[in-house]
């Protein structure tokens, strides 16, 4: 485990949730490109946790192409069925890792859309 890696995570988690701030945003994103499975697992919590606040840093990391296999799936996870034409877009994709998470995202986000609200 980097710990180095680590502390800019957190660090850059606290200053995205707490201030917005793009930058630290970025780091999230970048983050996800760690050799550290630990530290690309908590970066994809940490963005998933932001909700909408995270689309327009995940969408800019998939018009890069950056990380595309992970970042569809934490598109997936955030569930945002405005994201269903992406995913189609993507299943078709030549690289089979990214067609791969874009057809598990689609069915991800349809199977959210159907799914009864959860009750207290």
């Amino acid at each position: 485990m980097d710990l180095g890696q680590l502390v800019r995570l957190y660090a850059n988690h606290a200053l995205w949730r707490t201030t917005r701030l793009p930058a630290a945003g970025r780091g999230l994103v970048r983050a996800l490109n760690s050799t550290d499975v630990t530290v690309r697992e908590l970066a994809g919590m940490f963005l998933v946790q932001g909700d909408g606040r995270s689309l327009p840093l995940l969408l800019d990391a998939v018009r890069k192409r950056e990380n595309l296999p992970l970042v569809l799936t934490i598109l997936a996870d955030i569930g945002d069925m405005r994201l269903e034409p992406l995913f189609r877009e993507f299943s078709t994709d030549e690289e089979a890792p990214v067609a791969q998470a874009a057809r598990q995202g689609l069915e991800t986000v349809r199977l959210r859309a159907h799914a009864p609200e959860a009750t207290p």
